[in-house]
């Protein structure tokens, strides 16, 4: 496989426009195009309508009451999501491509090409047929990252089922609020998981999240850690299953095998064309109150933007001359480069259960009819190096990850990576889950991408199904020194920035008042010019989304993100963190990314969370939990906050001052990799904890709980 470097880069002096910044009827225009990426059944007669919230009376209290938003993209349009990603590929020639690189945590390895996955697929639909399961029926995916959990996916997309993926590390309590919430007439699970080396046994989880109410009518068990039985033998016989699998918990009537279920199947299926607006799948937030919210994505839309993005900021799109024959990115193109489409191989780092992976490790890169990684463990198993194992094993091209792991990986390895990988064939990095501090964006820059490939720093939610703002890979900051003058704009690199809205989406950051805020001053994020991929509701409670997301400025039509930014004086974007995590000190707002930022630069601190604790004088003051690298074990405490109490004030300022540094084992984050700071409030205050259905990793509260208890 050739390499194809990134040779073309955007003329600084002339960006490509946004079409969503000219006009609405151009943004429509826009999209329209991007939807020719799909093949269609019919054609859609409405582009884009858009029902923005209105005021429809008052409350008793004098408050207004708006209408519920109605979004819808494509409308009339019919299409087969599946068809898209898997057969189309197939009818092009393109079958023997390889689709999905495998990797298990133990070390098995399989590949599928796209041919294999159209007879997998097809497989997968003809066996959740057979258990009766049909369009708008939802169905729960409780698996870890394996083949099955793309495929089974894929096959409920192709029939019509909504698909509600669960990362397989959460507690029963959270998956069976999540069975209940989506009315699902089936739970798919594993008899187990790889994880950190031992097989941890999940199918108890799954029963009990089917316990009590629930649609359920079959749990479909995945093997993947017991070993196999004899096939060959007739049903019944004694032998048919192994001793493994004879453990299992099992409920008769109710628990089918995969393998015994697909085994008689056909491989054969034609997909059926759905209406664009058909909900595709239900995914989870993890709301920092409340219990989660249900997001509903849908065919159509959702995937013209995801296909499209994909392309965008992974390289795919075509490079044409300008005007004096120099090549440029083509980055409004509805087709993309061939020659790229056959020498990437894309590694998003996500359980599949997260947005990110749904959008650009399942979605998108099919779409697009690349070849993909997935795998199945922890970064840390057998120790950190697996990835870069990974990348050598199969040549990846795109390495897609969180903040989260970039920093874990900088107190693996703080004197740089060892010179015995080879990751030539880095073209891309990429960071998405939340804002990533700069020591972290130069240290994979220079350690992966030697220095030299573009960074995509990507900023987007569950909420808008797709990227929202963005560097690209060919921007003027990423071409080589001298390829510009000095004095061009936009050619310094920027660690941290999202930069600007990928085109046919608008950006706005507002103040309080909703007024439109100058350079570098901390505001609002908010999309004011949506695109195709927006959640079109939360599953039974629309009310919920009118009041999370559209009560502020939705009668603009303006979607509020919830999430603090800033434009720097050339108008880039960066993004601060939540809203609610700001700490307010003495009336002055603190950004708990910029504490945090200024922690993990000081080479004692891997990673870092700040939050708010209440102060009887300054109303609150600011608490830090720091996890430090292996040489710092020995400090004392005194000389841990000392220590970087100074480094925070001289990075950002005396006001900025932790009140107390604590020192932790690790940090509760959700599957996406964003630390729950409220959370680590609530430890500190000795108050009732939050909702933790979302954590990935439950048992860093004890190892938090039990240092603060030490300090009593």
């Amino acid at each position: 496989m050739e390499l194809i470097e990134i040779t073309s880069f955007s003329d600084p002096y002339s960006p490509t426009p946004n079409p969503a910044l000219i006009s609405d009827e151009a943004r429509e225009e826009f999209w329209a195009k991007q939807a020719t990426r799909l093949d269609w059944a019919e054609p859609w007669h409405t582009t884009h309508r858009f029902d923005k919230p209105q005021k429809i009376g008052t409350d008793d209290d004098g408050n207004d009451i708006l209408s519920v938003p109605e979004i819808a993209w494509f409308e009339g349009g019919k299409l087969n999501v599946s068809y898209n990603c898997v057969d189309r590929h197939v009818e092009a020639g393109r079958g023997n491509h390889v689709a999905l690189y495998f990797e298990g945590e133990p070390g098995d390895r399989l590949v599928y090409t796209y041919a294999d996955l159209q007879r997998e697929v097809s497989k997968a639909a003809n066996a959740l047929l057979k258990l009766g399961v049909v369009k708008g029926d939802r169905v729960v995916i409780y698996l870890p990252v394996i083949p099955e959990t793309v495929i089974i996916t894929l096959a409920c997309a192709r029939i019509g089922a909504i698909h509600s993926l669960v990362f397989g590390g959460f507690s029963a309590e959270a998956l069976k609020f999540r069975v209940e919430d989506t009315g699902a007439k089936v739970l798919v699970t594993t008899d187990g998981q790889n994880r950190r080396g031992a097989v941890v046994p999940v199918k108890t989880n799954a029963d009990q999240a089917c316990s009590g109410k629930n649609d359920i009518e079959h749990v479909i068990v995945v093997r993947r850690t017991s070993r196999p039985g004899r096939m060959d033998l007739p049903r019944g016989t004694r032998g048919l299953r192994s001793k493994q699998e004879d453990t299992v918990p099992w409920t008769r009537g109710r628990d089918v095998w995969w393998h015994e279920l697909t085994a008689d199947v056909s491989d054969v299926h034609e997909p059926e064309a759905f209406d664009a607006e058909t909900p595709l799948f239900i995914i989870y937030t993890s709301g920092t109150t409340g219990k989660p919210k249900g997001l509903v994505h849908t065919m159509g839309g959702y995937l013209v933007q995801t296909a499209y993005t994909h392309a965008l900021m992974f390289d795919l799109l075509p490079d044409v001359p300008d005007a004096n024959g120099v090549l440029r990115p083509d980055e409004l193109s509805a087709v993309n480069d061939p020659a790229k489409v056959d020498s990437t191989v894309h590694w998003c780092t996500a359980d599949l259960a997260w947005v990110t992976a749904h959008t650009y490790e399942i979605y998108g890169p099919l779409a697009n009819g690349v070849s993909e990684v997935i795998y199945e463990g922890t970064p840390n198993t057998p120790d950190y190096g697996r990835h870069f194992e990974v990348i050598e094993r199969y040549g990846v091209t795109n390495y897609y990850t969180a903040p989260t792991l970039i920093r874990s990986l900088m107190g693996a390895f703080p004197k740089g990576l060892p010179q015995v990988y080879n990751l030539s064939s880095i073209r891309l990095l990429g960071s998405v889950g939340e804002s990533i501090n700069p020591e972290a964006w130069r240290w994979l820059r220079a350690q992966v991408g030697r220095d030299e490939v573009p960074f995509v720093d990507t900023w987007w939610q569950s909420e808008t199904g797709s990227c929202v703002a963005s560097p690209r890979p060919h921007d003027p900051q990423f071409a080589p020194p001298g390829t510009f003058d000095d004095a061009a704009p936009h050619t310094s690199l920027k660690p941290g920035s999202a930069t600007r809205a990928v085109p046919g989406i608008s950006v706005r950051v507002l103040d309080e008042s909703g007024e439109q805020v100058g350079p570098n001053l901390q505001g609002f994020a908010v999309v004011d010019k949506i695109g195709p991929s927006m959640a079109r509701t939360v599953w039974g409670d629309p009310q919920r989304y009118l009041s999370s997301y559209w009560s502020a400025y939705g009668e603009r039509g303006w979607f509020l993100a919830g999430d603090g930014a800033r434009t720097d004086d050339e108008g880039d974007l960066y993004i601060l963190g939540r809203v609610d995590d700001v700490i307010n000190v003495s009336g002055h707002r603190l950004s708990t990314i910029e504490i945090e930022s200024a922690l993990v630069t000081h080479p004692h601190v891997v990673e870092a969370g700040a939050t708010p604790i209440k102060d009887p004088v300054t109303g609150h003051a600011v608490l830090a939990y720091v996890v430090l690298t292996a040489d710092a074990q020995s400090l004392s405490a005194d000389e841990v906050r000392e220590e970087l109490r100074a480094h925070v004030a001289q990075e950002i300022g005396p006001i900025a001052k932790p009140r107390e540094v604590i020192a932790v084992p690790d940090l509760p984050k959700t599957r996406s990799g964003k630390i729950t700071r409220r959370l680590l409030t609530q430890l500190y205050e000795g108050q009732t904890l939050g909702d933790r259905s979302s954590l990935q990793n439950e048992e860093a509260l004890d190892a938090i709980a039990e240092v603060l208890a030490t300090r009593e």
